[in-house]
């Protein structure tokens, strides 16, 4: 079957090998066109995320190792260096991965959304450099279509389950209303911005985005109607926080203990509810000691996290089996795809034929035959012509026995002719 994924992810290779065969947005269609230029690859897309690098193909049957070297190779590598870590899958295989990979069951958060948004623009991008046809185009638009199924007919989706959720999950615990509080985020990365997207669903009254690069704090308060600062004014506007969620990539911590005591002495100590989301910590763990702070750290959030992977995991044996239908749905396409080159080129030559008997019977007629004369040549000799190949093969099927193919003429031409060859 002319269908093939290689590739490694998460689960095969840890970071230091999967951050050598990525391809960025400025060398993809670059890769995209050397590897179509590669024997027997027809048609690719390029997926290519931090958590996996995959290559979709449109290939022959031998084209498996070849497509192994150019991955290396394209890296500057040698094929042993990430043998060890690719799978390949063919055939039913490629489809039910695909279909797996774009609902989100084969991440390393399962049935997280993100992915599915990566495939179609990995998609995109092929298509726009003209590496895509007929087959992967339909693959790919099945893929987003069950993707979009499973999303509707299980609940894969409606249990949060990152750290940014469970963090504003907490606050709702502690806050009953967050309309009246304010949240000041410590950061601008997407932690922090989908912690942003979190706060203003649950009506958040108001934000603040604190973050070391001004500029980068503007672009994130922007989406959200925020108020942006720089590290430095963190002290001036920490008072005013009723929630504060903190992850940066500091290697030392953003709030001290002190900090955090002036801050709830100009709160006339109103609790203060603060998570450290980063890894290392940006609150001291000390903080943790003073009086009206809630304090939790990545770890305390993973009872939240785990209950919601629960429900998840029940939701995404429904997805499978969802997938498992739609895999078998594409097979049937594909193997439709034979009967109509056969019936394509069954009409060309009934149209050769067609054309060959009407000049002749047209000649006829210019020559001085009556139109009857003509009309009546045309009709038998089309007629002969159309059916003596298949008479002809069935004569011979029926004298050598070969029931199958006469029960198949059966069926095909709808004759209702019972028992077919035992007259």
């Amino acid at each position: 079957m002319p269908l093939l994924t290689i590739g490694l992810n998460h689960t095969t290779a840890p970071v230091s090998i999967r951050e050598r065969v990525t391809f960025g947005p400025d060398i993809i269609v670059a890769a995209l066109r050397s590897v179509t230029e590669q024997p027997g690859i027809h048609e690719a897309v390029i997926l290519s995320t931090c958590n996996r690098t995959e290559l979709y193909c449109h290939a022959e049957d031998d084209a498996i190792e070849s497509t192994r070297d150019w991955l290396a190779g394209f890296h500057g590598l040698v094929a042993e260096d990430i043998a060890p870590y690719l799978y390949v899958h063919e055939g039913r295989h490629v489809i039910d991965h695909l279909l797996s990979v774009a609902s989100g069951l084969d991440s390393m958060i399962l049935g997280e959304p993100q992915i599915l948004g990566q495939v179609k623009a990995a998609f995109q991008t092929a298509t726009g450099a003209g590496r895509t046809g007929k087959m992967l185009t339909r693959l790919f638009q099945h893929a987003f279509s069950t993707a979009k199924q499973v999303r509707t007919d299980t609940a894969i989706g409606d249990s949060p389950v990152s750290v940014a959720f469970a963090a504003v999950s907490l606050a709702r615990q502690i806050f009953a209303d967050l309309s009246e509080q304010t949240a000041l985020l410590i950061g601008a990365g997407e932690t922090i911005e989908l912690a942003a997207r979190h706060l203003v669903q649950n009506g958040i009254g108001r934000i603040i985005v604190a973050n070391r690069t001004i500029a980068r704090a503007q672009e994130v308060a922007q989406q959200f109607d925020a108020f942006a600062i720089g590290l430095t004014e963190l002290p001036a506007h920490l008072p005013e926080a009723d929630i504060v969620i903190a992850s940066t990539a500091s290697p030392v911590p953003i709030l001290g203990k002190g900090a955090v005591e002036s801050a709830l002495k100009r709160r006339r100590h109103r609790p203060v509810f603060m998570v450290d989301i980063a890894v290392p910590r940006d609150i001291e763990a000390e903080v943790a000691d003073l009086e009206d702070v809630y304090l939790y750290t990545v770890d305390d959030l993973d009872e939240v996290i785990q209950g919601n992977l629960r429900s998840r995991h029940e939701a995404a044996e429904q997805a499978r089996e969802i997938i498992k239908f739609q895999v078998d749905e594409f097979l049937a396409w594909m193997r439709s795809l034979d009967a109509v080159g056969l019936i394509q080129d069954y009409r060309k030559q009934a149209c050769e034929i067609r054309d060959e008997v009407l000049g002749k019977a047209l000649r006829m007629v210019e020559a001085g035959k009556s139109a009857d004369e003509a009309l009546n040549f045309l009709a038998q000799t089309l007629t002969n012509k159309l059916l003596h190949t298949p008479s002809t093969q069935l004569r011979e099927a029926g004298s050598t026995g070969r029931r199958e193919l006469l029960e198949a003429a059966n069926a095909l031409f709808q004759l209702g002719h019972g028992n077919p060859g035992n007259d």
